[in-house]
C-alpha cells in the first residue's frame, strides 16, 4: 500500500507565516540584530516544504541575488539551531539539513535516494500511531522523533 501526502497549501501558508513570526521575534528577543543573513535564512526557510542543507540554502539565496556568505548561512543556522527554532535533520549521507521547527510540533519524515541524493517528504498517520505503541509500551512518552528511510527514488531504481 502505498501512502500519498497530501499538502493543505493554506495550512502550510499560514504555518510559515506563524513560524517566521515567532522565529523573527525569539531572535529579536534573544539579541540578534533584524536584517542580514538570518533574515534571508529565516524568510527561505519559511517557504520550504523540506528540509534544505546550508549549501542548498546559500545556492538558493545566491540564486534570488541574496549576497549572503556561506559562512553566514552556518551562523545562522546555528542560531536558530541553539533558539530551537529549526530542526536538524540526519538523512544518514553526512549532510546536516535544515527545516522550521513548528511550535504545534506538526512534522513529517523523509524519504532519501543513496543514489542522487535527493529527499522527499512523507507523512503516515499509521506509523505515528505506531511510534506511539511501541513507546507506550515499552514505558516511554516521546517528544520527538525522526523517521529517515534510505534507499533508490524512482527515477534510480
Amino acid at each position: 500500500m502505498r501512502t500519498i501526502l497530501v499538502i493543505d497549501t493554506k495550512k502550510i501558508h499560514c504555518a510559515s507565516m506563524s513560524w517566521t513570526k515567532d522565529a523573527r521575534e525569539a531572535l529579536d528577543a534573544a539579541g540578534y540584530r533584524r536584517g542580514g543573513a538570518r533574515a534571508a535564512v529565516v524568510d527561505l526557510l519559511s517557504r520550504q516544504n523540506c528540509c534544505l542543507s546550508a549549501q542548498d540554502i546559500h545556492d538558493q539565496l545566491r540564486k534570488a541575488r541574496r549576497p549572503v556568505g556561506i559562512a553566514s548561512v552556518y551562523r545562522a543556522l546555528e542560531a536558530l539551531a541553539d533558539l530551537r527554532l529549526v530542526k536538524r535533520v540526519d538523512a544518514g549521507d553526512g549532510i546536516a539539513r535544515y527545516e522550521p521547527a513548528t511550535a504545534d510540533g506538526e512534522h513529517h519524515h523523509h524519504l532519501v535516494c543513496r543514489d542522487c541524493g535527493k529527499v522527499e517528504a512523507f507523512s503516515d498517520s499509521r506509523l505515528e500511531r505506531a511510534i506511539d505503541r511501541v513507546a507506550g509500551g515499552l514505558g516511554y512518552s516521546v517528544e520527538e522523533h525522526e523517521v529517515v528511510l534510505l534507499g533508490a527514488c524512482a527515477d534510480c531504481s
